[in-house]
C-alpha cells in the first residue's frame, strides 16, 4: 500500500473532517458543538448558582433553587421595581407641572390678547382726503424696520450639545410590572409558593461535603432506588420527599396518599422536578453549542 501523507490534499473527495478543520482555522461559517454530560446540571443544582443545594426550594413548575438564592433573586427584584416606580412617578409629575405650566402661559396668552384687542376698539380718525390704500401701507412695517421677524425669534438646535440636537428625545420611563417572575419558567413567582424539597441521602452517617463529592448522592424516599438525571423524580407537597415517578405511579397514585405523613394528596400535590440532560440524544435537552461568523458569499 502507499503513504499517505499528513495532509494530503490531492483527494477527489471533501472530507467532513477537512471540512471542519477549514470551517476553524478559516474563520468563517457557523461553528456547532455537542456538549457534554459535564455541561448539564444536576438534578439537585440550584438553577441559579448551579451548586448543589444545602437548603432546597420547589416552585409549582418544578425547578428548584437554594432558598437563599431565591430569596436574594426575589428580594433584588423588589428593589429594582421600586426604584423604577420611583422613576416613573418622578416623571409623571414633571410632566405634571409641565402641563400646569402650559396651561397657565396659555391663560396668560389669552388674557393678553383680549387685553390688546379690547385698548384697539378706539378707532383711528379717518382723513376724508387720503385714500384707504395709504392708510394700509402705513400700517405695515416696513422691510428696513428694527422690528424682529419670526423667523429671528425661532430657538436654532445645537448640533454641538448632544442634549439640544434635533434627534435628542427624554426617554420615556414605562410603569414598571410589580409581579417577580421566576427566571427559568417565566411564571409569576411568590415566596408563599415555594416547596420545601427533603432529599433522603444514600448514607445518612456521611456529612455534606463528602455526599456532594459523591456522584450518587440521593435515594427515592420509598423504593431506595437511586436518583439522577436519567431518573424522572416528584416532590410530594405535604412531606417535600423527592420519590421516582414510577414509584408514584405504581404505588402513590392507588390511593393518593403521601406514604411518609399519612395525609391525602391531590393532583397539584405530585410536583414533577424539572431535571437537567444525560448527554444523549433522548434526554429531550438541547445540548448543542452553535457559533455564528460571518459567512463568505458567492
Amino acid at each position: 500500500m502507499t503513504r499517505h501523507g499528513k495532509n494530503c490534499t490531492a483527494g477527489a473527495v471533501y472530507t467532513y473532517y477537512e471540512k471542519r478543520k477549514d470551517t476553524a482555522a478559516s474563520g468563517y461559517g457557523t461553528q456547532t458543538i455537542r456538549l457534554s454530560k459535564d455541561a448539564v446540571k444536576d438534578f439537585d443544582c440550584c438553577c441559579l448558582s448551579l451548586q448543589p443545594c444545602k437548603d432546597p426550594v420547589l416552585t409549582p413548575d418544578g425547578y428548584i433553587y437554594e432558598k437563599e438564592a431565591i430569596l436574594e433573586y426575589i428580594l433584588h427584584q423588589k428593589k429594582e421595581m421600586a426604584r423604577q416606580m420611583k422613576a416613573y412617578e418622578k416623571q409623571k409629575n414633571e410632566k405634571k407641572t409641565e402641563m400646569e405650566e402650559l396651561n397657565k402661559a396659555a391663560k396668560e396668552s389669552q388674557m393678553k390678547v383680549f387685553l390688546d384687542k379690547e385698548m384697539s376698539i378706539i378707532s383711528k380718525p379717518l382723513n376724508p382726503f387720503t385714500r384707504k390704500s395709504e392708510e394700509d401701507s402705513a400700517d405695515t412695517p416696513q422691510p428696513g424696520s428694527s422690528k424682529p421677524s419670526g423667523e429671528k425669534n425661532k430657538h436654532l438646535p445645537s448640533f454641538w450639545i448632544p442634549s439640544l440636537t434635533p434627534e435628542a428625545k427624554s426617554s420615556v420611563v414605562k410603569k414598571p410590572d410589580k409581579t417577580v417572575y421566576c427566571p427559568m419558567s417565566g411564571k409569576p413567582l411568590k415566596m408563599k409558593d415555594l416547596i420545601t424539597v427533603k432529599f433522603t441521602p444514600v448514607d445518612k452517617k456521611v456529612d455534606r461535603v463528602s455526599l456532594i463529592n459523591r456522584q450518587d448522592r440521593y435515594v427515592c424516599a420509598v423504593t431506595r432506588d437511586m436518583l439522577g438525571n436519567c431518573v424522572p423524580c416528584a416532590v410530594l407537597r405535604p412531606s417535600g420527599a423527592v420519590v421516582t415517578l414510577e414509584c408514584v405511579e405504581r404505588l402513590i397514585k392507588k390511593d393518593m396518599t403521601d406514604p411518609i405523613t399519612g395525609d391525602k394528596l391531590k393532583e397539584r400535590d405530585i410536583v414533577v422536578l424539572q431535571r437537567g440532560g444525560t448527554g444523549f440524544s433522548g434526554s429531550g435537552v438541547q445540548l448543542q453549542a452553535k457559533e455564528s461568523r460571518p459567512v463568505m458569499q458567492a
